[in-house]
């Protein structure tokens, strides 16, 4: 599978590093015509007001929007994914929820459909979901509060799985990817079984 991650800004090369690991070929996205042919996109974390700037420089915000496979978006991808910013997921985030940068934690996490022990997870200056439609299925909270959902073949989480050595919410986006293109007999095992993963 063909997988790609918005290379504007933030830290993408952790999710590529992690996706190579998991057999996935990987593609920076710089401009629309990157996009072409993906089986998946990750939106990774960075600053989402950089990274807003870059999309609307690059022209990528209609293409993005138009794009039809699954999406992974972490931290800042979370809030490119929302109402106010590219509206790919029926959620409103709220930036910097936690504090700033010097109130960055991390916790474990029950994750909903996610089997084995609790995920670490790496909060830096992370945001939260504020409200959320019907279709939306909150899948982990901190303290109450909304830190992970999915809608649909959209997962987005507040917080940075990519520094962390458990890939198992990358297993699950790549899953989805492979459910879509189950057609062409690929999955998440003949692609590792592939690349001696």
């Amino acid at each position: 599978m063909l997988i790609g991650v918005l290379a504007l800004q933030g830290g993408f090369a952790a999710h590529a590093r992690m996706l190579r690991e998991l057999g996935a070929t990987v593609r920076e996205v710089r401009v629309p015509a990157d996009l072409d042919g993906l089986d998946g996109l990750v939106i990774p974390g960075g600053e989402s007001t950089t990274m807003t700037l870059g999309i609307e420089r690059e022209g990528l915000g209609e293409p993005l929007r138009r794009f039809d496979g699954p999406v992974f978006g972490t931290c800042a991808g979370l809030i490119m994914l929302d109402r106010e910013h590219l509206g790919m997921m029926d959620i409103q985030a709220r930036r910097n929820a936690f504090g700033r940068q010097v109130r960055s934690f991390e916790a474990d996490l029950e994750v909903a459909g996610l089997d084995g022990p609790p995920l670490r997870a790496v909060f830096i200056r992370a945001p939260w979901i504020a409200a959320h439609g019907d279709g939306v299925q909150i899948i982990a909270e901190v303290d109450g509060h909304a830190v992970a959902a999915q809608e649909g073949d959209i997962l987005a989480v507040a917080f940075h799985p990519e520094l962390g050595s458990d890939s198992r919410l990358h297993e699950r986006f790549l899953a989805a990817c492979a459910a879509r293109t189950v057609g062409a007999g690929r999955t998440l095992d003949a692609m590792r079984r592939d690349s001696g993963a």
